[in-house]
């Protein structure tokens, strides 16, 4: 399956937001640019939802401007103005040409969802590759008021209970996109948040 990252040239701070191309073309997160739109344009004649992770400002800031510029169903897990399909835990999303389940994974907010299939892990903020902070398996923050550390490890021990063994392809909400033992990573950042390791001097 194609993935673009429509937000891999942002010279200001943005979520990643993944194109994924193919029977369903859906924009994984809106990002937080002015030309997510024209970006989207360049590589896919319509959009037929757009499917978020969790409501950060970074992933839904250019939400309004793709919406308005394509008309199209607002798939999320936690209420918005413009949610044309809520997304409970278990569902099965059509991304592109596959077809994922939304795991619900709060700690880092409380709407936070991955998306899984039998190939690709959408993980939005709950784990990453690499972020700045830890390479090769990190999670995201749980230092700001409504996160919870606690919370995150459960949300890395479910996700871990139902991704196949076969996931090669990450891509997460920050860092570089990762193809190769998707699940290794998991476990890797998992580990790290257990030992309570802190992502930043003050957490």
């Amino acid at each position: 399956m194609r993935i673009v990252n429509v937000t891999a040239d942002a010279e200001t701070f943005t979520c990643n937001a993944y194109l994924a191309p193919g029977d369903r073309t859906v924009l994984v997160d809106a990002g937080a640019t002015d030309d997510v739109v024209e970006t989207v344009r360049e590589h896919a004649d319509e959009l037929d939802a757009v499917v978020l992770t969790h409501q950060h400002g970074d992933h839904v800031e250019s939400l309004p401007d793709v919406l308005d510029a394509f008309d199209v169903d607002l798939e999320a897990y936690g209420p918005h103005p413009r949610r044309t399909a809520p997304i409970a835990d278990g569902d099965a999303v059509r991304i592109g040409d596959e077809t994922f389940e939304a795991v619900y994974t709060p700690g880092h907010a409380d709407d936070h969802l991955a998306f899984v299939s039998d190939t690709t892990l959408f993980s939005g903020d709950v784990v990453v590759h690499d972020d700045g902070a830890f390479d090769d398996g990190s999670f995201g923050r749980t230092d700001m008021p409504g996160q919870s550390r606690e919370r995150l490890i459960e949300s890395l021990e479910d996700l871990l209970d139902r991704m196949p063994d076969g996931v090669e392809h990450m891509y997460a909400g920050h860092g570089g996109e990762f193809h190769g033992d998707v699940r290794a990573v998991v476990e890797r950042a998992l580990a790290r948040a257990e030992r309570r390791e802190p992502k930043y001097p003050d957490e």
